[in-house]
């Protein structure tokens, strides 16, 4: 059985007439439907042109391509171990170094991910940056940084999907150009070529191939990294990447992001350090309410890889402060289709 869906508007009433004292505003709620719920696949994965709210961040959002990813959970890996300790009747004595951290095998499982769209009346509402996914093009045999608006990557456990009503339910400048409507469709949309033929030029900087996750004192931090590209600089090439971390709180207290401490490796031999308050100018609460922060970085290698590692220092409201893990990721170069 389908139900009705429903979302908050935030508007503004004027109250008199002529007049122009902000005292004259007043705030009320509107709930205006959007469509009707269904029941969300727990088996099966849901195909090109699904309508969706996310799960936590609350935003309307459409399907434009499905991945399969690999998922590095280190939680996993530890409570294994922690089994295997039980049952041999040993004990854990320290907590792991960094490089014995980096250098512990976690082996990876498949998880359908998401390339999505997100609406852009949403996107001043949500805690994740919505202009972040970006990559180095050729254009004029000059390299650019292009930056796509609005582009997300969602995993299969945060998509609440529901039908429209509306022929064009998603503001995005790109909906009409990838999307097209039949109401005989399930679901509706469906790709026009030239979602295709976005797909296939611009796969090697969407392309999502690996997740990590790690959580510490109810703080779950999950990154994916992606290969941006390469440029030359000074006779020398410099390998970008981007990465994507969501931060939440799995627990009861409200927790504050403090500091970021960051240890980069490259295969040319260097360890770089790199501490910082907060994370992209900001020290987000992790509340009940909003239990998420999600954003986007870049780093530069001279070198075709290396790894990332490092912690979040957070602060609960009761005063105790505490080094949160950040899971140890590779960066790793590709092809670059555009050189071709």
């Amino acid at each position: 059985m389908m139900r009705s869906l429903t979302r908050v508007l935030d508007c503004r009433l004027l109250i008199g007439r002529g007049s122009n004292n902000p005292q004259n505003f007043r705030s009320y709620t509107r709930l205006a439907e959007v469509g009707k719920l269904v029941s969300p696949k727990l088996e099966c994965g849901y195909e090109v042109g699904q309508i969706f709210l996310h799960r936590v961040f609350g935003y309307r959002g459409v399907i434009l391509f499905p991945w399969l990813a690999k998922v590095y959970d280190r939680d996993l890996a530890s409570n294994k171990a922690r089994e295997k300790s039980y049952r041999s009747g040993s004990q854990e004595i320290e907590e792991p170094t960094a490089f014995s951290h980096i250098g512990r095998e976690v082996k990876s499982k498949t998880h359908n991910y998401y390339q999505v769209l997100i609406d852009s009346r949403d996107c001043p509402f949500i805690r994740a940056q919505t202009e972040a996914v970006t990559f180095l093009g050729t254009q004029e045999n000059s390299r650019s940084l292009y930056a796509i608006p609005g582009l997300d990557y969602v995993a299969h456990e945060d998509i609440i999907p529901y039908v429209s009503t509306e022929k064009n339910p998603l503001h995005h400048e790109l909906f009409d150009k990838f999307l097209q409507y039949h109401s005989d469709r399930d679901p509706c949309f469906v790709a026009r070529d030239t979602l295709k033929a976005w797909q296939e030029k611009n796969h090697p900087w969407l392309e999502l191939s690996d997740v990590h996750k790690e959580t510490t004192e109810n703080i779950r931090v999950t990154v994916i990294p992606f290969y941006m590209g390469c440029r030359e600089s000074h006779s020398n090439n410099v390998y970008w990447w981007r990465y994507c971390i969501r931060i939440e709180n799995l627990g009861e207290f409200n927790t504050q992001l403090r500091e970021r401490h960051w240890r980069i490796f490259s295969l040319s031999g260097t360890l770089e350090t790199v501490r910082g308050r907060g994370v992209v100018g900001q020290e987000p609460i992790l509340t009940k309410t909003s239990p998420a922060f999600q954003y986007s970085s870049h780093v530069s290698l001279q070198a075709p890889s290396g790894h990332m590692w490092g912690t979040f220092r957070m602060e609960r409201e009761d005063g105790c402060t505490f080094d949160c893990r950040i899971p140890p990721f590779s960066l790793e170069s590709k092809h670059d289709d555009s050189k071709d």
